[in-house]
Parts: structure tokens; C-alpha cells; sequence
């Protein structure tokens, strides 16, 4: 059986499954009887088969072909004039979509101001951030803001320059940049906080501030661009949550279709949640709004949230530039910048985000910059960003991990890592209470080992990129409550999932 096309007569037709021309101005329900070979037959498969294939027995020139089976458009009424013959198929050509007639999905289709053959339009969407353009700024024209509230403690007043440097060493505290460089702090009280902020961090039993605490309290509140390098889980996000706070409460209120004062960029979205946790604690002792912007969750509510006006942005770039680009939002009130974990955003291609973000907010912002490690990268990026910053570094500036936690590492074949790792599991869940976090490479690897471990009892669950923001944020409470005791995470959650776990 075969589907044909008609055409006008005087054409060849294929028989689609011989490898034979036929000519003829007869009748299409009878066949005409001389049939001949074609030296070159159409060795391509015809669009127009039928899935069900049944040979065409072939016939002598003497006797008559049988009629073609199958569908065909419409059977001509006889007429005196010229009947139509069958169209001659060629192979399909390169790149041409499979179908009726040439409708591939490369030709042009035509249209109002249109023509054929002509090149293809362009495309919709390009590179995040193109179409935003950099902003020229005329410091005359912006409205001044104030960044300096910083009245420095009696007792801090006293130190003297031995005891500033003992401190700071005692603290592994190094400084870069030191001129107008306020002195240390050593505690809460000295760092001229207002009430309100004192009354949370006293509802937060916290005691005294961590060693990048001591330095950037009195840095951030005096108005200076400064960066901080600090090991994982130093308390940085309070060493500018705080200062934010303070300086948000000294500029004017937000007004309909104002941005945010305070802008956070995070690498993660738990990175980015975990900060807004801490901003509504401490925030809501002066009635500041908050929100979180990340990919991977529905845009309704955070557009809601804008829309209605906060005073601290917590985003992740990407998302961030969607609502730029389509105006969900502005950066033209934005006086108080973070980068936090800059070095870990420069490793996942951020970097042009980054730049397309910060070329909407004013030039003379306060920006502070957080990181763990301290790479040439990095180094670039501050001084592009920052204004005679100053540098402030806990322990070595190699320093990525912190010291108080033992690290064991165990060399091993890769063969052996299974049944090595199912031991260490016995150990550590002879504890009830006892929680483990298993960082791995890849997603794949993630959910392999999630199944191996459940199906041998252990109660595993994993979190990586690919689940979705209601399942991520499940996976965590069902972590932190204790119902399943063992995370798999890829390592794009290993900055910041510690903590917010915790």
C-alpha cells in the first residue's frame, strides 16, 4: 500500500516501496501498464507510509498493474481534459522537517512585510541582563543619604595602641588598609547599637561578638566599604545584618514604587533564605519588611512583596535580573550593598550578573564584601566595586574551614567507599540524636546513593538543584525535626546548609 500526492499530468510517480517511475495520464484508480526502472531508486523512506508496509507485487509490462491502495486526497470525476498523474517524489532534503509538502520548521513561513527564503528572525531572548542598560549617575543630582553613626564607646576610646594591637591579636584579626580604620570592639555595648537592637540581641542570649564581629560593627556603622574574610559560619551575616538595620532606620520611608534600601546578593537560594530568617528576627524590632528573591519557587508572591514595598532584598542574581529587566522592581533607592560569599557566586558564573546588578545602584553606595576565601578573582571584583575599602581578615587568608570542627580524612578506594561509609553510618547513629550530612559531587550520585541507603533502611533523603523550592524546603524540616536524620546534598548546598539546618 502507498499515500501519493496528485499533480498535473505528464509527471512520474514513485512507487514508494519499488524501485520503479511510473508515467501516466490515466486514471489514478487504473494504473498505467508501462512500467519502467529507474537506474537511481529513492532509497529514502517517504514521509507519506503508512506504519502497516505491504509490498507491491511487481508485474510483466504486458499485464496491468494492480491499483494503489491507500488514502488519497480527492478522486477526479472523468473529464475530457487532461487527467492527473502522480507527483514525482524526491528524497526529503536535508534539515527539512518530515510531512506534507515542504513545511519544515526552518523555511520561512511568509507573512505581511515578509518574504520567502529570507533569513530567520532573531531570536526572543539573549544573555540575562542585556537589556539592562548602565546607568549614568550625577552625584549633584542624587538626593544625599547619611552612612556615618558610628559614635565610638568611652572604654574603646581609652584603649591604647598596644592594647588595640593585643587585642586584635588575640582575635586573628589582620588589617589592610588601616588609615581611618575605627578600633575594635569587645563588646555588644560599645557598639553604639540603638535600644532596639540591643533588646534582640539580648533575646538571643548571645554573650559577645564573634573575633569579624569585633572589627565590622564599628567599620560597617561609620559608612566605610570594607571587605571581610572570615572562615564558614563566623557570624558575618549579624556583622552586616545589624549595621543594615541601623542604616535603613536613618534614611527616609519607603514611598509606592520605591526598591529596597538594603540589597543582599547570595550565591543559593538556602543561602538566601537563611538570611532573610536572621533580617525578620532582628528586623522586626523596627518594623522592617523583608523578602526573598531566588529562582526555582513561583514569582507571584515575590512580585507581590515588592510591589508592596521592603526595605532588605535578599536575591540571588538571576532571579534578581528577571525582575529588573521586566520592572518588577528598582535599585534608585538602594544605598547599602552586600555581597556575601563572593568567591562561591564567582565560581558558579555570576560574575556578569553581578556587574549588570551593581551598574543600577548609585556609585556612592556602601558596599560590603564577604567572603571565605580570598582569590585573585575576588581581589578584581573589590576593587571594581569598592571605594578605599578596608580588608579585614580572620586567621589565614587561605583559611576556608573552621577550626573548631575535627576533620578526619579517610584516602580510600573508590570501591571501597560504600561499605567504609555504611560503617561510619553504624557509628555515628548509635546516638539518637545525631544528625549526618553527606556532601556529594554530582545529582546523579546524589539520588543513587539516596536509594542504596533507603533501600538498606537508613533514612535518607537528598536535596540538589534539580528539586523543586516546596520539596527542597520539605526535605530541610524534615531534617531539622529529626524524622530523617541523613541529608545527600550536592555541594551547591554546601555553603550555608549547616546553618540553616541547624
Amino acid at each position: 500500500a502507498a499515500i501519493l500526492c496528485w499533480e498535473p499530468a505528464g509527471r512520474r510517480r514513485w512507487c514508494l516501496h519499488t524501485s520503479r517511475a511510473l508515467e501516466s495520464t490515466e486514471s489514478p484508480a487504473v494504473p498505467s501498464a508501462d512500467v519502467q526502472r529507474v537506474s537511481d531508486p529513492l532509497t529514502t523512506s517517504s514521509p507519506f507510509v503508512s506504519h502497516q508496509r505491504s509490498e507491491v507485487a511487481q508485474s510483466d509490462s504486458s499485464e496491468t498493474q494492480p491499483p494503489l491502495a491507500g488514502p488519497s486526497p480527492r478522486t477526479p470525476s472523468p473529464s475530457p481534459s487532461p487527467r492527473p498523474a502522480f507527483r514525482c517524489l524526491s528524497p526529503t532534503p536535508p534539515g527539512a522537517m518530515r510531512g506534507f509538502g515542504d513545511r519544515g520548521r526552518d523555511r520561512d513561513r511568509g507573512g505581511f512585510g515578509a518574504s520567502r527564503g529570507g533569513p530567520l528572525p532573531p531570536k526572543k531572548f539573549g544573555n540575562p541582563g542585556e537589556r539592562l542598560r548602565k546607568k549614568k549617575w550625577d552625584l549633584n543630582e542624587l538626593p544625599k543619604f547619611e552612612k556615618n553613626f558610628y559614635v565610638e564607646h568611652p572604654e574603646v576610646a581609652r584603649l591604647t595602641p598596644y592594647e588595640v594591637e593585643e587585642l586584635r591579636r588575640k582575635k586573628e584579626i589582620t588589617i589592610r588598609g588601616m588609615e581611618g580604620c575605627p578600633k575594635p570592639v569587645f563588646a555588644f555595648h560599645q557598639c553604639s547599637f540603638p535600644q532596639y537592637v540591643m533588646d534582640a540581641l539580648m533575646d538571643q542570649n548571645f554573650t559577645e561578638p564573634t573575633p569579624i564581629q569585633c572589627q565590622g560593627f564599628p567599620l560597617a556603622l561609620s559608612g566605610r566599604d570594607m571587605v571581610g574574610i572570615a572562615q564558614t559560619g563566623s557570624g558575618k551575616t549579624l556583622a552586616y545584618l545589624l549595621p543594615a538595620i541601623v542604616h535603613i532606620n536613618h534614611q527616609p520611608y519607603l514611598e509606592r514604587g520605591d526598591g529596597p534600601i538594603c540589597l543582599v546578593l547570595a550565591p543559593t537560594r538556602e543561602l538566601a533564605q537563611q538570611v532573610q530568617q536572621v533580617a525578620d528576627d532582628y528586623g522586626k524590632c523596627s518594623r522592617l519588611k523583608s523578602t526573598c528573591i531566588y529562582g526555582g519557587a513561583p514569582k507571584g508572591p515575590q512580585i507581590r512583596d515588592l510591589e508592596r514595598g521592603v526595605e532588605i532584598c535578599i536575591a540571588t542574581p538571576g532571579r534578581l535580573i528577571d525582575f529588573l529587566e521586566a520592572g518588577k522592581t528598582n535599585l534608585r533607592r538602594c544605598t547599602y550593598l552586600v555581597l556575601d560569599e563572593a568567591d562561591r557566586m564567582l565560581d558558579m558564573g555570576f560574575e556578569p550578573q553581578i556587574r549588570k546588578i551593581v551598574d543600577q545602584i548609585r556609585p556612592d553606595r556602601q558596599t560590603l564584601m564577604w567572603s571565605a576565601t580570598w582569590p585573585k578573582e575576588v581581589r578584581q571584583l573589590a576593587e571594581d566595586f569598592l571605594q578605599d575599602y578596608v580588608q579585614i581578615n580572620v586567621g589565614n587568608l587561605e583559611l576556608s574551614a573552621n577550626h573548631n570542627i575535627l576533620q578526619i580524612v579517610d584516602v580510600c578506594m573508590e570501591s571501597e567507599k560504600d561499605h567504609k561509609l555504611i560503617q561510619l553510618m553504624e557509628e555515628i547513629m548509635a546516638e539518637k540524636e545525631n544528625k549526618t550530612i553527606i556532601f556529594v559531587e554530582t545529582k546523579r550520585r546524589c539520588d543513587d546513593l539516596t536509594r542504596r541507603m533507603r533501600r538498606d533502611g537508613w533514612p535518607a533523603m537528598c536535596i540538589h538543584g534539580d528539586k523543586s523550592q516546596p520539596e527542597r524546603d520539605w526535605v530541610l524540616n524534615e531534617f531539622r525535626s529529626g524524622k530523617a536524620p541523613i541529608l545527600i546534598a550536592t555541594d551547591v548546598a554546601s555553603r550555608g546548609l549547616v546553618s540553616s539546618c541547624s
